[in-house]
């Protein structure tokens, strides 16, 4: 945004000197720009933000909750036109103040300006859902247990897509009704999970995510610009763990790949976790995740491997977990709170 804010000015700059004559100075705010647009062409940047809230009553025999959350994503990236890039390097090439006016001249609009049409965008896309959770527990014969979860729920999708000339630009402009779409609709989570092992110190299990395929388009408000699909696929997770008074260590796998929305990069995590408890105060925790389906073909931010450390303390009955991400195209942090009575 700041890199938006420099080039609207230097804009300003160029329309400025247009009739000023001063030749050098004008090749030097045309060179100037020239390098920011250059560095500015295909530059992205990504944010994730999400929220959630719930609730659960546990049983040794039938347990249900309630659960909502929102996470949304979004994406600002720069796109440099070839008219912008043959204006600039024509007027920073110029020699004297005759070719000057000529070159500037022939690039003026009827109020005298140079008409610059490089964009900026903001493709973003948000997944809002509330829903019920129940949950079973089957005491089997040979003393494992097995777990049987489902949660109806109610998703809503929304797309967002703000593309204007950086000489526009209005970072707070994205979310208008005119660059929304959404889309709402039931769906459903399902899960089971067996325990086994002498002490039921193992635990392995499968989630299946959003049942029911969900997806939408972005809104296309110039004929030339293009549309992209948000898709809500089923999402099959299976995963391992072992557990003891002291450390819980996992590792789990996405069998589908989830297919990236614009500028992102499908994913599909192998995960490894370990956490590390003190006498139920303190709780340490590490892992790794790597994308299985990262390809150097993406269109945006390449997703490959991400490391994650964490802090958990319990402290009167409060819980606080603290988590923090980091890879070569991520910095992410995290906090959840929860209390049990």
């Amino acid at each position: 945004i700041d890199e938006f804010d420099a080039i609207v000015s230097r804009f300003n700059d160029t329309n400025a000197t247009v009739g000023a004559g001063d030749v050098s100075e004008f090749q030097n705010v045309a060179r100037d720009l020239n390098d920011r647009l250059n560095a500015f062409d295909r530059d992205t940047m990504r944010a994730n933000v999400g929220l959630g809230l719930g609730f659960a009553v546990p049983s040794s025999s039938l347990s249900f909750g309630f659960f909502t959350s929102g996470n949304l994503t979004a994406t600002v990236r720069g796109e440099l036109s070839n008219r912008d890039k043959v204006i600039l390097n024509d007027i920073a090439s110029v020699q004297d103040v005759n070719d000057a006016q000529q070159t500037i001249n022939s690039y003026e609009n009827a109020e005298g300006e140079i008409e610059f049409t490089s964009q900026g965008k903001i493709l973003a896309s948000a997944v809002v859902e509330a829903g019920v959770s129940i949950a079973r527990s089957f005491q089997l014969n040979n003393g494992n247990a097995l777990q049987v979860g489902i949660s109806p729920k109610y998703v809503q999708l929304r797309t967002f897509q703000y593309t204007e000339s950086v000489s526009g630009f209005e970072d707070d402009e994205f979310d208008g009704d005119e660059y929304e779409t959404d889309k709402s609709g039931f769906n459903l989570d399902i899960g089971a999970a067996y325990a086994f092992g002498a002490e039921n110190q193992w635990n392995a299990g499968v989630v299946v995510k959003n049942l029911i395929p969900m997806e939408l388009d972005s809104a296309q408000n110039h004929p030339t610009e293009e549309k992209y699909t948000l898709e809500l696929n089923p999402m099959v997770t299976a995963g391992i763990a072992h557990k003891s008074d002291y450390h819980v260590i996992t590792a789990e796998v996405d069998l589908t790949k989830k297919e990236a929305f614009g500028y992102e990069d499908d994913t599909q995590w192998l995960a490894l976790g370990a956490e590390f408890d003190a006498w139920r105060y303190a709780q340490l925790r590490a892992g790794v995740r790597h994308n299985l389906a990262s390809n150097d073909d993406n269109d945006g931010i390449e997703e490959d491997t991400q490391f994650t450390a964490g802090l958990g303390l319990n402290i009167i009955g409060v819980r606080v977990d603290i988590g923090a991400l980091y890879s070569s195209a991520d910095v992410g942090a995290a906090l959840e709170l929860g209390t049990s009575f």
